[in-house]
């Protein structure tokens, strides 16, 4: 409050401390209590506290306890977070006042330096008891009597994992550790070149010219509005910082950015910042901050729609979608095998991350986006450190890996990534010695052993086995036994790919997000006939290999029955036919045998139903389905579903260009060119065939062909060029249509407009509203029509011309 009275009317003692962080917590925690609009009596039954300690704790007199301190945010309803931060900064304060500091990790160089340094550390912490301590450093990693021997001087810790747990129960940011362990190695002598290799020189992977490059933030623009959410929520106009209010402000501010422009109900909107237990006035607070933020920004960057509010920035006014951003780029580097640059690029994302996400920002909804920004970050780390190894970096990033295994110790990828690290540096006991940990925490913790490429790659270190030394990074399990083949069945990919970026990546990530072996992702692209499914899936097949080190199965569906499918799987993974069974249930069952324990990614190309899919999916963790279907699979059980539509005009001028060459497309030939993919209807069989039919006449231009597909009559006929043809696959979808489904295809194309409103539909079909809403997304399932939202439709522009020559 502005005049510093209490709730219940008293006014605060003023504070009177030399201790400026001391000032900036009891500050901070009499706004949270202000914001609340409790009395100290009320935040007291709360946390069931007498009032008095949560009085002391926001005197100024003295630094507080981390118990008072805790107890007081979350009776306030308060980042924990902050408040602990803000805490520790109070007695690192204190401690400085009262004498000298120990030495920062940067300047130890001696064991009596280190032992000064991690008793400063406990100091920080609060000198909580070995107990407290042993717990926070998980099971097994730092026993309280090693502890109590630590903190009296009498030994420092015994190895990296046993330091990084001291760190960890000290409440050391995790961001810190790689510098302590640095310390740690010039204490005792160990640094990390000198130990020898037991792997063969001349199969060792060499370093290149690649280097270990620390993440750079991009700068804040110095003109417009910027919003960062990866970290404090805050506001820049015109590179000046601005002031983002009280946390209730801020989570409004978080909650609209995240929606990347998408309108929030207020309903939305006080359902994220208060939850289930809303404010009287909520609508009003709601409405309130709102106007404030307004005030802050340009002109239509905030905007009211339907009783609700939406910010709208662009792409580059925001940390996030900028990390999305680069995100997105590194992996098309990585698609093209410029390992180099996409690490780069992760690097420039990452160093977007200023601390916790949305920290201090209190509500339900930003304790759900905080969890799932900061998983997005670890995946993104992860995916840079599996880059980095592929490029020779293993001794500069065991460090990294060492502080981020203690502060995610039942990560299995990152103790995978530190093992093989660790191995490839020379350090086999050390890389043994990671596995023996995580399968004793995973005991201890879950009751469960580690998965199964960690525990393949634990054979192949005490083999010593060479492949370990040039594989990739995310190569790290075994070969596959002797009484099995390693398919490699996908198809080459197209030379001339072009563009669908955003369905590329979705595909991507989500057949990546197998290599955690946490789940069996099923992922199935739908679309008409000829939009390009098979050559996106092939592109997103070869991406994502490298998560797949035990193969890649390619099955084409079409024509075929379940059971042949099985059996041509079963005999490229190494099954002699002679043991095929006959059944149906007995092949499917051998299948996920032959794949139990493996990971493999397995593409079934023009799947017809759900149900012929279903006999095919693995029931292995760690393996992949990439489905391609013309009909939506929307009963393919926990399937996502990537519908691919015709391409964007700029997308299908640049293939049928690429294909062409571009001395074709010249000045004066840029408008029949347009032509020619409008012609087309944008779909890119389409316009392969009709490049692929100039090319092979060198005496056309483009202005010829346009004239040749200005004949709608005659268009289907022309776009042919050998066996890539529009006409056979509009038919393949006609056919596989029910009598009633291609009458209504043929009545509704019958319209002089290829746009119908579902009540035209039923006009058409003289059927009732339902009836006609069922006939046309029955055909969009089909492939042949497209529904456009607000319940509209639109005939595909070839599949109208066909529809038209049918009798």
């Amino acid at each position: 409050m502005a005049d510093g009275r209490s709730a219940v009317g008293r006014k605060e003692r003023p504070i009177a401390s030399s201790n400026r962080a001391l000032v900036r917590l009891v500050r901070w925690l009499r706004d949270q209590r202000s914001d609340s609009g409790c009395s100290y009596a009320e935040l007291a039954a709360r946390v069931d506290l007498h009032p008095t300690t949560l009085q002391r704790a926001a005197s100024g007199q003295s630094v507080p306890s981390e118990r008072s301190v805790r107890a007081y945010a979350i009776a306030c309803g308060a980042s924990v977070d902050t408040a602990m931060d803000l805490w520790r900064q109070a007695r690192r304060g204190r401690l400085r006042s009262a004498g000298p500091a120990a030495p920062s990790p940067q300047d130890i160089d001696g064991v009596e330096m280190l032992r000064a340094g991690l008793r400063e550390l406990y100091e920080l912490a609060g000198r909580p008891s070995v107990r407290v301590m042993e717990e926070r450093a998980g099971a097994g990693r730092l026993p309280h009597s090693t502890a109590h021997r630590i903190l009296l001087g009498r030994t420092v810790p015994r190895d990296a994992h046993q330091l990084t747990g001291f760190l960890t129960a000290c409440l050391v940011a995790s961001s810190e550790h790689p510098a302590w362990v640095a310390a740690w190695q010039r204490a005792r002598g160990k640094q990390q070149d000198t130990a020898p290799s037991p792997v063969p020189l001349q199969t060792r992977v060499s370093q290149g010219p690649a280097r270990l490059t620390a993440p750079v933030r991009p700068a804040v623009p110095a003109s417009g509005l910027y919003a960062a959410v990866l970290g404090p929520v805050r506001l820049w106009q015109e590179g000046e910082p601005l002031s983002t209010g009280s946390p209730q402000q801020r989570a409004l501010l978080a909650a609209l950015v995240l929606r990347e422009g998408r309108t929030a109900t207020a309903a939305e909107l006080i359902d994220a910042l208060w939850g289930d237990e809303p404010p009287s006035q909520a609508l009003a607070a709601v409405r309130t901050y709102a106007s404030r933020l307004r005030k802050m920004m340009e002109p239509g960057t905030l905007v009211s729609e339907s009783g609700g509010y939406a910010i709208r920035l662009p792409p580059q006014a925001c940390d996030m979608t900028m990390a999305a951003q680069l995100t997105r780029q590194a992996e098309q580097l990585r698609i093209q095998g410029d390992l180099e640059r996409a690490r780069t690029l992760l690097g420039h994302a990452l160093g977007l991350w200023e601390g916790e996400p949305l920290a201090g920002v209190p509500g339900p909804y930003a304790e759900t986006q905080r969890v799932r920004l900061e998983e997005w970050r670890l995946q993104l780390l992860e995916t840079r450190l599996d880059m980095d190894l592929a490029c020779g970096l293993h001794a500069d990033v065991v460090a990294e890996l060492i502080a981020l295994t203690s502060a995610h110790p039942l990560r299995e990828r990152l103790r995978e990534l530190l093992m093989l690290a660790l191995y490839r540096g020379g350090r086999q006991a050390e890389a043994l010695a990671v596995y023996a940990d995580v399968r004793r925490l995973l005991a201890d913790e879950l009751g469960v052993d580690p998965q199964e490429g960690l525990a393949r790659l634990q054979e192949r270190i005490l083999r010593a086995d060479p492949q370990l030394a040039v594989e990739a990074a995310s190569h790290t399990t075994d070969a596959q036994a002797v009484s099995f083949v390693r398919p490699a069945q996908l198809p080459p990919t197209v030379p001339d790919f072009v563009g669908r970026s955003d369905a590329l990546a979705e595909l991507t990530g989500a057949l990546a997000a197998a290599s955690a072996g946490e789940s069996l992702p099923v992922v199935a692209v739908c679309g008409p006939g000829g939009v390009g499914k098979t050559a996106l899936a092939v592109q997103a097949g070869h991406a994502v290999a490298q998560f797949f080190p035990d193969g890649h199965l390619y099955l084409d569906l079409r024509r075929t029955t379940p059971d042949a499918a099985l059996a041509a799987a079963l005999q490229a993974l190494g099954v002699a036919e002679t043991v095929i069974p006959a059944g149906l249930t007995e092949r499917s069952a051998l299948y996920r045998s032959a794949l139990h324990g493996r990971r493999v990614l397995v593409v079934l190309d023009h799947a017809e139903d759900a149900a012929q899919v279903q006999w095919l999916l693995p029931a292995a963790r760690g393996c992949a389905v990439l489905v391609t279907s013309r009909r939506r699979m929307i009963d393919l059980a926990g399937a996502q579903l990537v519908q691919l539509d015709v391409m964007s005009p700029a997308e299908a001028l640049q293939l049928f260009t690429r294909i062409v060459g571009h001395p074709r497309v010249g000045d004066g030939e840029h408008g029949s060119a347009r032509y020619v993919i409008s012609a087309c209807g944008f779909l890119p069989l389409a316009i392969r065939a009709a490049a692929c039919r100039l090319v092979a006449r060198q005496s056309w231009t483009v202005s010829d062909l346009a004239d040749k597909l200005a004949d709608e009559d005659g268009r289907l006929d022309e776009l042919r060029a050998g066996n890539v043809a529009v006409k056979p696959v509009i038919e393949d979808s006609y056919r596989a249509l029910s009598a009633e489904q291609a009458d209504s295809f043929r009545t509704l194309s019958s319209s002089a407009d290829s746009f119908l409103s579902l009540r035209q539909a039923a006009c058409l079909l003289g059927r009732s509203i339902a009836d006609a809403e069922r006939l046309s997304e029955g055909l969009v399932d089909a492939g042949l029509l497209t529904s456009i939202g607000g319940e509209a439709y639109q005939v595909p522009l070839l599949a109208w011309l066909y529809a038209r020559a049918l009798p």
